[in-house]
């Protein structure tokens, strides 16, 4: 079996948890890792050894990753603001390159991906893992089985209580913090905005047109910081730019609207928040990630269910007509993280390198989704002012692609 050598760049928490299953992979090898720490690169290092028996080489610099001889792809789990230099030195080596999520710093960035990719030939993929999640998959096939109608509305959300981990970032190293105390944006939209994107076929035959975005004061993180820091440290009086919720509107072209919450500090059990309404139907989530938390979907299609009434999602999302690629997974053993749907998008990176084909997410997916944290820092900005959405594709959105039937096309 032909093995692909990839180099990881990124070594925290996430990082190495990505690469753990990437290297289960029967058909993947961890050629090289990188990060800015060398104790970091050192505990990946011991877990490959103790599960894999084997080391992968040390790079401080990203950039001697990807001129590594030995690395044929490049996975990037690193700070946000770190994917894109990554990803377009990758490209401009002829390199194939996912990254981890995150929003845009900059609209520049989403454009210089676009244009990098375009002009090297080389393809980019984001791993947003949630477009493979239990629930999301099977949206995905009732919605192009017209079960809902025409889609009108979509909702979704990052709500996530994350107190602890921005908070002390200032401690542990943690890059969330300091986007915190320094921006004020939807900063992680695309949990949310990929599963919906797709359903909604932005850049095949939609497109996102424009935003308002608003932000609630900032006065979580101070109160966290009141409780647990002790007198005279400097977060105590520290100014956060980061509002506590930050929501989102985006109109599309065919006349969807998206509404997106950001709402990471403050108390609060986990949710994605997630809603697809259409003529005939309508679907609501309030909570969790993966199978286990999906009996709290309830579904209305009309003539189905009396009207009125909800029904538990639960028999769709577990019927094999409405949901193939988990009907195989569950066969086959789900594995990774997130209750499973890590190891989904990364065997789609993987597999579309191997293939030599373009990615399910491909740069203009990246981009347009990525572009939403630029757009929604200037629109708050402009105290929630209409901030149009840049058509990444140049007219590419018009021209409508069959949905594929490959395993993980999407």
């Amino acid at each position: 079996m032909t093995k692909l050598n990839i180099g990881v760049v990124g070594q925290g928490g996430r990082g190495i948890g990505m690469m753990a299953t990437l290297a289960a992979m029967e058909d993947v090898h961890i050629s090289a890792i990188c990060d800015i720490r060398p104790e970091c690169m050192k505990k990946g290092n011991e877990y490959l050894m103790e599960n894999h028996g084997y080391t992968a080489k040390e790079y401080l610099d990203f950039h001697d990753l990807v001129d590594d001889k030995d690395v044929d792809a490049v996975f990037v789990p690193s700070a946000w603001e770190n994917h894109v230099p990554t990803a377009l030195y990758a490209m401009r080596q002829g390199k194939r390159v996912a990254t981890e999520v995150g929003g845009a710093c900059d609209l520049n960035d989403c454009w210089d991906l676009v244009r990098t990719s375009e002009q090297t030939g080389i393809p980019f993929m984001m791993a947003e893992n949630c477009c493979y999640d239990v629930c999301e998959q099977t949206l995905l096939h009732m919605t192009r089985q017209g079960l809902f109608g025409e889609l009108v509305y979509c909702t979704g959300g990052y709500e996530h209580c994350l107190q602890d981990e921005i908070g002390n970032g200032d401690r542990t190293g943690h890059y969330r913090q300091r986007h915190y105390l320094n921006r004020c944006c939807d900063n992680y939209p695309t949990h949310e905005l990929g599963p919906i994107a797709k359903l909604l076929d932005i850049n095949n035959g939609n497109r996102f047109l424009s935003l308002t975005s608003t932000s609630t004061k900032a006065v979580g993180l101070h109160d966290y910081w009141m409780r647990t820091r002790p007198e005279g440290d400097p977060l105590r009086t520290a100014r956060v730019n980061q509002g506590d919720v930050i929501t989102t509107v985006i109109k599309c072209a065919r006349g969807e609207n998206i509404v997106l919450v950001l709402d990471t500090t403050l108390p609060r059990p986990y949710s994605r928040n997630f809603r697809v309404q259409g003529t005939r139907g309508l679907w609501m989530e309030d909570k969790g990630v993966g199978p286990e938390w999906s009996d709290s979907s309830m579904i209305h299609l009309d003539g189905v269910q009396k009207e009125g009434e909800w029904a538990s999602f639960a028999p769709y999302r577990d019927d094999a007509g409405f949901n193939p690629l988990w009907d195989w997974y569950r066969r086959e053993g789900i594995r990774g993280g997130h209750g499973g749907m890590d190891y989904l998008v990364l065997r789609a990176f993987v597999e579309s390198v191997k293939e030599d084909k373009l990615p399910p997410i491909d740069v203009y997916d990246a981009a347009a989704w990525m572009a939403i944290t630029a757009l929604s820092e200037q629109s708050i900005a402009q105290g929630s002012a209409p901030v149009a959405v840049p058509d990444f594709t140049s007219g590419g959105w018009l021209t409508v692609k069959p949905h594929g039937a490959a395993r993980y096309d999407l």
